[in-house]
């Protein structure tokens, strides 16, 4: 067992957040894998199912500046329970996705799913130091890292196989159960979430509290580069719309497609294991991203060109070996050095700049899919993410390696000094 994991033995409270994040992260793939084979069944074509990706991070991207906010003044642990409830219902609504008639009901179920999901994630990333002692962080961040890579290969990988020998209604049904547990476990944590607040006065209204994380982030040079990092990988994400058709293309169907989304589930979860040693030396953290996003654009621009579609999943394998790196990189780097008062908005920043640029690579790509082939989609979103790499890196060479992280907490909930 590697190093890390050791920390979900001696802390009860975080091995249930793990949990918890494992079942909500399955259950979205579970679904997910066999919605995008099913939508261009019912439709003939690919446009709706790059739509529902879409929808799925332009929503989260529109709503995280606000659920970022949220995550600051309210119970975080009852946060991520009515999530899960708001999404288990919201799943329902796929049982009803029969024809291509109902067919863009995908896209207001999946498009609520997103709502919840962007009041969890900045809520979770934000309430992890809090159930860690500061020593465990740098493990917890690997091992909470590893349970998206762990259940993206679990959830699509089983998720075409449901699909492909039963149905996907069946796989709706075993999200919703998923989603439900995931509220469970969450109940169960005991540790508070967030550190508690100073003074007793009315709450900051919301959009003064964005504009005060903004302009902190403004203000700090590293901090500007780490929320902008993912936003290479996010270029480059409208890879994922032409996962089905690269299946059907070498007749592998449902499996096939299930088969590449679990493979960048593999590559997200053993990336961050294996990058773990950079988390403990600063000095190696700019370059190291740097060097993640460029190998997720260049393992990208094989697959483009590769014919051959047992290379072409080493290859997706790869690329997403190096963007699960850069995502639990840049995350243990923000929570070292970000307040506790201020970390729920400054990762719904950080979040909201990734999804935003997946959303946009996302819609650029489904409105080609059905008029360009799939390869030079997926050339042109390499060549995006490459370019933006060797960009960052230039921009950021100058940066100096961060002090000894604080971890933000000041005990009253107050901002450290700059």
């Amino acid at each position: 067992m590697p190093a890390a994991f050791p920390v979900l033995t001696r802390n009860r409270d975080f091995r249930r957040l793990f949990a918890a994040e494992l079942v909500v992260f399955g259950a979205d793939w579970f679904v997910m894998v066999p919605l995008l084979v099913l939508l261009p069944e019912l439709t003939g074509g690919g446009t709706l199912g790059a739509m529902v990706l879409a929808v799925d991070t332009g929503i989260l991207a529109l709503l995280l500046p606000w659920t970022g906010t949220v995550a600051d003044r309210v119970d975080r642990r009852k946060i991520l329970i009515v999530s899960n409830a708001a999404a288990f219902l919201s799943v329902l609504l796929l049982f009803g996705v029969r024809s291509a008639a109902t067919a863009p009901l995908a896209l207001v179920a999946v498009g609520a799913i997103a709502v919840s999901k962007a009041f969890y994630s900045p809520a979770a990333s934000a309430a992890l130091p809090n159930l860690v002692d500061p020593a465990d962080l740098a493990a917890a961040n690997t091992v909470a890292g590893s349970a998206w890579g762990t259940m993206t290969v679990v959830g699509a990988s089983l998720g075409g196989v449901v699909s492909s020998a039963f149905s996907p209604y069946v796989c709706f049904a075993v999200t919703a159960v998923c989603l439900l547990t995931g509220s469970l476990l969450t109940a169960l944590i005991r540790r508070p979430m967030q550190a508690p607040r100073s003074g007793g006065g009315e709450p900051v209204r919301a959009l003064a509290a964005l504009m005060e994380s903004l302009r902190y982030i403004g203000a700090r040079p590293r901090l500007r580069a780490l929320v902008t990092v993912k936003s290479a990988v996010g270029l480059g994400n409208g890879v994922l719309t032409v996962f089905p058709l690269i299946a059907a293309a070498h007749g592998v169907g449902a499996l096939g497609a299930g088969l590449l989304f679990a493979l960048r589930g593999a590559g997200a979860l053993v990336g961050p294991l294996v990058m773990r040693p950079v988390l403990n030396r600063p000095s190696w953290l700019l370059p190291g991203l740097a060097l993640s996003m460029g190998l997720y654009g260049l393992g990208y621009l094989g697959v483009a060109f590769t014919q051959w579609f047992p290379l072409v999943a080493g290859l997706v394998f790869v690329a997403h070996f190096a963007g699960g790196s850069n995502w639990v990189l840049s995350n243990y780097a923000l929570q070292g050095e970000v307040p506790d008062a201020l970390r729920g908005r400054v990762f719904a920043t950080d979040m909201m700049l990734a999804t935003l640029a997946i959303a946009v690579s996302q819609l650029v790509a489904g409105a080609a899919i059905d008029r360009v082939e799939p390869r030079w989609i997926i050339a042109g979103c390499a060549s995006i993410t490459l370019t933006y790499a060797i960009g960052w890196r230039i921009a950021t060479r100058r940066l100096r390696p961060s002090a000894e992280p604080t971890f933000g907490i000041t005990g009253t909930g107050e901002l450290p000094p700059k």
